[in-house]
Formats: C-alpha cells, structure tokens, sequence
C-alpha cells in the first residue's frame, strides 16, 4: 500500500468522524458508517428525530442540565444515535455481514470521545446483522470488535 494512503480502517474511520460533525448535540458528536465489500452502506449521526427540534437549535441539554453522567438516563436525550441512524437508514440486506465505523468527539474541548456503542445499539447492530464494529477511542486507537463476542448486560 501507497505510503501516505490510510488502510481501509483508517479511511473510514476518517468519513465516520466527518459525518459527525453535522451530528447536533451539545455534549459530544458522533458518527457511523455502515460498509460491506469497502462499499458505504449507510451513514448516520446523532441528533433530534426529523422534524423535531435540536438540541443545538434549542440550546438545551436535558441530561447535560440535570448532571446525568455518560452513559446513562438516554431516555431523557432528544436524540437517536449514530448506529441506530446509520441503521434506520440501510438496506437490511446490505448491512449484514457489514462492518459499521463508529467515531465521535466532545463538544466541549474538541478531544475524541469513546466510540464503543451503547447496549441498545449493540443490540441493534446484532439485529443488523452487522459481523463488525470498529470504533475510534478516546487515546486515537482504533478498535475492533466482533459483534457476536460483544458483552451483554450483567443484570
């Protein structure tokens, strides 16, 4: 491979954390990017449901104003994350056997954000029938996980 052209991974990890930006949350930004045979599938980024108000448009955090830490009370977010746009939005029959980029970034001071997704996405990605999730962490590295081998719940 060239020496300055990124592997696949890389590239799209790159057009994950691109499709973030028009994400419109007010804590952290993400996106995801569905590909099967290097082809994209599908993209999504969180935001509000079509047609309802934005958090960037309103000004408010519900979770951000009543102190809820990350990864917990998503009931009370306006939003419908990355994965599960970028799933709503794909041809069932493309997305499986796929691989699905995950990259997000907080708002606040612009650092990478954990790209692993949430139980209800995994979920969602194994109904997919997504074989891979690769994301971008916190520290730049990039992850790769197979989805059947995702943990589940404790409880």
């Amino acid at each position: 491979m060239g020496k300055d052209r990124p592997d696949w991974d890389s590239y799209f990890i790159k057009i994950a954390q691109t499709v973030a930006e028009r994400s419109t949350c007010l804590r952290r930004r993400y996106g995801a990017v569905i590909v099967k045979d290097h082809v994209i599938i599908s993209t999504g980024y969180n935001g509000a449901c079509r047609g309802e108000p934005n958090c960037i448009d309103s000004g408010v955090c519900r979770r951000e104003a009543l102190g809820v830490p990350k990864g917990q009370r998503y009931e009370l977010c306006v939003a419908v994350h990355a994965e599960q746009n970028a799933i709503i939005n794909g041809d069932p029959d493309k997305m499986a056997g796929g691989i699905i980029y995950i990259a997000g970034f907080n708002v606040s001071d612009g650092s990478l954000a954990e790209g692993d997704p949430c139980m209800l996405c995994r979920r969602m990605i194994k109904n997919a029938r997504i074989e891979t999730v690769i994301c971008l962490k916190a520290d730049g590295s990039i992850s790769n996980m197979v989805v059947r081998e995702m943990a589940e719940p404790l409880n």
